[in-house]
């Protein structure tokens, strides 16, 4: 890629915002030196890498390379046998056991991320490294007596020794024959050896090597000559500690040497892992989506060189991403060059720069701040000449900087290349430039190079119109606030609003209308047209917002009516039901009768057939009312004004029972994002919320090819709590819930049981081990509730 269009583009000051997101210096460097790749497989594979990671984040956002440093200067001096000091063996240690921990986090998921699984591979360290190092030092880098029995046995040694010079010390100083002549009544060292201070005027009364003495000269510190074998054997048994734990890390450094080779390995893992996370870290934080990068298929019979760009919310990266304007940039298939209008400060090089950047960050693996399904093409090169190209030190103006750049671009381009120009023409006579422009466009379109420039000559504009592959685009400017909207709309050149500008800032009539009469009839003709066509888009766009106004008025209403109707028919029933409960208990009083009756007749002999007929028309009233109440179902109204899917739409899914927004979208699928996660879904399974099931993406001249899949059953919801259940309870419900959350199809399922005893806890585990509806289990994260939360993924 041209070094000089990366650092136009500030491609460098992404990087070093990556960089930012790295836990150590070995992935550090390696994002400052990224570079966008040519190759569209391997940057599908960074960009696949990328979604791995943002994807193992939101499940588990606490994964780290936590620990690793960057030893690679340890294990250099290590391969020289340069003995290693504690600290840096440490460093080793920790860098081992932060690569064992993460390989154990991405192997329990190697299915699901097979390319951060083949990354880690590199990661487990040499067997019994880790635990060698463990065994010899101590968390503060001190040497253990585990580390060799010699240097045990030296240990237990000089402890003794060292127990039995303080205790003849201790006596001497205790001695009443002593005890007089010393200054105070302690033992110290001095040059290792242990020491009494005894006063000047009785340096003779003791026999004794003089070692040090105070600055008064008032004490004089010596070792009593009784005690100088002791001290020898002391300072011996020390010097035998030194060399032993010398050899000790001699013999550690040794073996790390030996396998400096596999940990050099292991770092440069770590920082292509630690890499993938720092890229999926920074597109959380500026809202960043995959993009979906397309092939250059040049056309034979035609100049079009077979490019897609089709950024939709595109926005520049370092911008502030809550305030800066998106942009949409959409080329058809028979366009390849744009032709961005407007007013200075409008958005014309912010546009040029973010096109060119996330093009570099594509190719790069790094997501795009775009809607998801944002689509571009792989190019082979990206030339951008933007901003002022001044130099004194080359006695180049500004004109002459950009043809030097425009002739460097125009040596090395090619129809794989995408060429970014920012005020094309601009720095000399505006005819001659305006006919330079022209000229390079028209030579840039017969070689068939995908092209965007800016330019404020008004020739460009007509040229664009009417040159098959170019279009016009525009930004716009706001005449009542006199300020840029940033807008980028295609299709339309921009407006030349200078005499307008001037007007609304009280420039004198006179003298507007005296420039108007000099401009040339045709421009102001153009320029009234296209006033009037913005005029009608705006006023189509006002229309819209007014008639979607209106749909939602409608739809509300129509919400609201039926559950009106819905209350209706729900107090109709229950009106019922209490009538003929009613009923039932008067025709049971009536029976309760007849069969008092019956028994009295009986009694008195009299003839029941009176009774017969009574009883017989009872029964039939008693099958009238044991009749259940049927509610009336409410007729499904078929919107016409219903709304078909659109990006951002906020959706409900019925298989997980949880609400989303639409960020991508197909015929017959769509991408949610639910939280932090992006779910895929048919479109048969998205409901509005709070209103029937939406329909597919409609086109009048689109020919459904199948028909829509039949909804799965109704989600339990993707959390069940046992809480303050007995555990013979809650395994009847859980099992019930199991089986409701396999048919809808879930994919996971949260539940919630506590922490208490660890009774009800265990008792579900134990039920979900090699239960026929469950994959796998774990328990919730530290945000998830941890031990009192139970995580079950179902079984497709």
């Amino acid at each position: 890629m041209d070094k000089k269009s990366k650092q136009i583009l500030e491609y460098p000051k992404v990087l070093e915002n990556l960089a930012g997101y790295c836990a150590f210096q070995g992935s550090k460097e390696k994002a400052l030196a990224l570079e966008p790749t040519t190759n569209l497989e391997k940057a599908e594979h960074q960009q696949q890498e990328t979604a791995e990671a943002f994807d193992l984040l939101s499940i588990q956002p606490n994964t780290t390379i936590g620990g690793a440093r960057d030893i690679r200067e340890s294990l250099e001096a290590a391969k020289r046998q340069v003995i290693l000091e504690p600290t840096h063996i440490l460093d080793i240690k920790y860098t081992l056991v932060a690569a064992r921990n993460l390989y154990r986090v991405i192997s329990r998921r190697e299915h699901e991320y097979p390319i951060l699984w083949e990354s880690s591979l590199q990661l487990p360290p040499p067997v019994g490294l880790v635990d060698k190092i463990t065994k010899t030092l101590s968390e503060r880098g001190e040497i253990l007596d585990t580390a060799s029995i010699k240097l045990s046995n030296i240990r237990k040694e000089l402890h003794t020794q060292h127990d039995r010079l303080l205790s003849r010390l201790q006596r001497m100083i205790s001695d009443p024959k002593i005890a007089p002549y010393l200054q105070e009544n302690l033992i110290t060292q001095r040059d290792g050896r242990y020491v009494i201070p005894l006063r000047s005027d009785f340096k003779g009364k003791v026999k004794a090597v003089v070692h040090d003495q105070s600055s008064s000269g008032a004490t004089v510190y010596v070792e009593p000559l009784s005690i100088v074998e002791m001290n020898n054997d002391y300072r011996e048994l020390q010097l035998a500690e030194r060399d032993e734990e010398r050899k000790i890390l001699a013999d550690l450094t040794r073996e790390i040497g030996e396998h400096a080779n596999v940990l050099f390995g292991i770092v440069d893992a770590l920082a292509n892992l630690d890499l993938a996370f720092a890229k999926a870290r920074y597109a959380e934080d500026i809202n960043a989506f995959q993009p979906i990068l397309r092939p250059i298929r040049p056309r034979k019979d035609s100049r079009h060189p077979g490019v897609t760009i089709r950024l939709i919310q595109a926005r520049h990266p370092l911008l502030d991403q809550k305030t800066v304007v998106p942009i949409n940039v959409e080329l058809d298939p028979q366009t390849f060059m744009l032709v961005i209008t407007g007013p200075n400060t409008g958005g014309k090089t912010v546009t040029l720069k973010t096109i060119g950047l996330l093009a570099l960050m594509a190719q790069s693996g790094l997501h795009i701040p775009a809607q998801s399904g944002s689509e571009i093409s792989v190019f082979s090169d990206i030339f951008a000449d933007i901003g002022d190209e001044q130099s004194i030190e080359q006695s180049l103006s500004t004109f002459s900087g950009h043809i030097t750049n425009i002739i460097h671009i125009l040596k090395n381009v090619n129809r794989l290349c995408l060429v970014l120009l920012d005020e094309l023409g601009a720095g000399t006579d505006p005819q001659e430039g305006a006919a330079l422009a022209r000229a390079l466009l028209n030579h840039l379109l017969e070689r068939g190079i995908t092209t965007i420039v800016t330019t404020h000559h008004p020739e460009l504009k007509t040229f664009a119109h009417a040159t098959p592959g170019i279009v016009n685009a525009s930004v716009e400017f706001d005449l009542n606030t006199l300020k840029p909207t940033y807008h980028l709309t295609i299709g339309l050149p921009g407006r030349s609003n200078a005499l307008a500008i001037a007007e609304r800032l009280g420039l004198p009539e006179d003298i507007i209308s005296h420039a108007r009469s000099e401009l040339n009839p045709l421009d102001l003709h153009a320029d009234n047209l296209l006033d009037e066509i913005y005029r009608q888009r705006d006023l189509a766009q006002e229309a819209r917002v007014e008639a979607e106004e209106y749909r939602n008025d409608s739809l509300a209403l129509h919400r609201k009516l039926a559950s009106q109707l819905e209350n209706i028919e729900e107090e109709r029933a229950q009106l019922l039901e209490e009538a003929r409960e009613g009923a039932r208990k008067e025709v049971q009083d009536i029976k309760d009768e007849l069969k008092r009756l019956r028994k009295e007749m009986q009694r008195a002999r009299q003839p029941l057939n009176v009774l017969k007929t009574i009883e017989e028309r009872v029964s039939e009233i008693e099958e009238h009312v044991a009749e259940p109440v049927v509610r009336r179902e409410q007729d499904n109204f078929d919107l016409s004004i219903s709304e078909p899917l659109r990006i951002g739409s906020r959706v409900r899914l019925r298989s997980l029972n949880a609400e989303g927004i639409i960020t991508a979208l197909s015929e017959d699928e769509a991408e949610v994002q639910v939280g932090m996660l992006r779910v895929r879904a048919q479109i048969s399974d998205l409901e509005s919320k709070g209103s029937s099931a939406l329909t597919p993406l409609e086109d009048k001249n689109m020919i459904p090819e199948r028909e829509i899949i039949t909804p799965k059953r109704d989600s339990p919801g993707i959390e069940l709590d046992l809480r303050g259940q007995r555990v013979d309870e809650a395994l009847e419900v859980l099992e019930n819930y199991l089986e409701k959350a396999y048919l809808a199809g879930l994919p996971w399922v949260r539940i919630i049981h506590g922490k208490g005893t660890g009774k009800l806890r265990d008792a579900v585990r134990q039920a979900l081990t090699n239960h026929p509806y469950v994959k796998s289990f774990e328990s919730g994260k530290a945000g998830e509730g941890g031990e009192g939360v139970t995580i079950a993924k179902i079984k497709t």
